[in-house]
């Protein structure tokens, strides 16, 4: 079996959704299983729609000509969604009684974007000859927790996917990305982006050869093109490095999807849909690279906190007092820098941290610095390489850009710091111009 996942760029016209079954049809013995998004676009239209409806108004116009106009090029009957827009409109009329939007609600308006999208993708290869089967993933197996907006998926999923995928019949799965449900039968969704994950979970319940994530450029790139236009494509990366780029940044993948291939060394594939014939990157186990730093990733609107307190000097606990508080606000950290008495942190702005200041401030001095961004190098066996940092930081320091924090040790495939935002930019640029143009 292989796991095929097209993001929303590689279904959002009638064009892409032919190529798509070009490229599955192709390896159909194989035994594919193919993942959709949404198609581009509407999952965020969703997300105001809901926010609209709070408001007093509903109007779907857009959502249902964003899909019939792709429909009838298809050759494709309208009524083939009708029952998710009118179950979509009932939800969003609760919304507007209740005049609240809470996260339960919202995974479930969202999930309307991939469940359309499959019943799309699936009528077309039917249409074509192919037998397929738009499957929702909740009902073959897929649960997680209650964490609506970011579930974590329940590993008795694992088992019973793949008591589904063993013994259906002879038919194409296209299978919704990014959603589930709970035990209590809620639907949830993954995080945005989750639709990768999606993928690599049912690789994992499979034993899939391989997963192929097919998006709208070649691969992992050594830098964000948009940021550094001489980019290019990154040939292979392990595990460990795919997962720390997604994490600090790059936004090929979502930071989760290395999770449960790793564990079976079942190889992941990024590919272009719009140019299928490039090599694409290949992430797995082990990679031989002559350049120890594989790729540059940066993550922006981000805070720095800096919290110090003399009167912990050679005492115990004072980590665990500030990072119960950060549990107990449900806030996640993303690199932290530790003295006898001083933390310095970051956290991405998302999070509404007024209430964690307040709880902070009575343990602690406290400083906060907003717009800021993290820059992260990123290879296998960087920490024993001693010219990688030293030449990091001289380069930032010629050009007069001032590093407010610093973190690296904690991990053996990265060394991240925190900049300035209006900095970020640059510092890319000329690290990649170091690390990738002048080697």
């Amino acid at each position: 079996m292989i796991v095929l996942k097209f993001g929303g760029t590689s279904v959002g016209s009638a064009e892409r959704i032919r190529n798509l079954f070009n490229i599955v049809s192709a390896i159909i013995d194989q035994r594919p299983i193919v993942v959709v998004s949404a198609f581009n676009g509407v999952t965020d239209h969703l997300i105001a729609l809901a926010m609209n409806a709070m408001q007093g108004k509903l109007d779907l116009t857009w959502i249902r000509e964003r899909h019939f106009k792709e429909i009838e090029k298809l050759n494709l009957e309208s009524e083939l969604i009708e029952s998710e827009l009118n179950e979509l409109e009932t939800a969003l009329k609760g919304i507007m009684y209740l005049k609240e939007v809470n996260p339960k609600i919202l995974d479930l308006v969202m999930s309307f974007g991939e469940r359309i999208s499959a019943k799309i993708v699936a009528e077309y290869f039917n249409q074509q000859g192919i037998n397929a089967k738009a499957l929702n993933a909740y009902d073959i197996g897929l649960l997680t927790d209650s964490n609506f907006g970011n579930a974590e998926v329940l590993e008795e999923s694992y088992k019973l996917l793949q008591d589904y995928f063993y013994s259906y019949s002879d038919f194409i799965p296209i299978v919704t990305g990014f959603i589930a449900k709970d035990a209590k039968g809620n639907i949830t969704t993954l995080g945005r982006g989750g639709s990768d994950y999606t993928a690599t979970i049912l690789g994992a319940a499979v034993d899939a050869e391989e997963v192929q994530i097919w998006t709208d450029v070649d691969g992992v790139m050594t830098a964000d093109p948009k940021i550094c236009p001489t980019a290019r494509t990154v040939e292979a990366l392990t595990y460990e490095e795919a997962y720390e780029l997604a994490y600090f940044g790059a936004k090929v993948l979502h930071p989760k999807t290395i999770l449960p291939v790793k564990k079976k060394g079942i190889p992941v594939r990024i590919l272009n849909t719009f140019n299928p014939k490039a090599k694409g990157t290949l992430i797995t186990s082990r990679v031989a690279r002559p350049n120890k730093v594989a790729a540059i990733a940066c993550k922006k609107k981000v805070n720095i906190l800096n919290i110090h307190t003399p009167k912990m000097f050679l005492a115990y606990g004072y980590l665990y007092r500030i990072f119960e508080i950060f549990n107990r606000h449900k806030i996640s950290v993303d690199l932290i820098s530790t003295s006898e008495v001083n933390v310095s942190l970051t956290t991405e702005d998302k999070y509404d941290i007024d209430e964690l200041k307040k709880d902070l401030k009575e343990i602690a001095e406290l400083e906060v610095f907003n717009s800021r961004a993290t820059v992260s190098i990123v290879g296998q066996g960087i920490n024993m390489e001693p010219n990688i940092a030293g030449r990091t930081f001289s380069v930032l320091g010629r050009k007069g850009i001032n590093i407010e924090m610093i973190s690296a040790g904690s991990s053996k495939i990265n060394i991240s710091f925190a900049v300035k935002q209006e900095d970020a930019d640059e510092c890319v640029r000329e690290l990649h111009r170091e690390f990738f143009e002048n080697e």
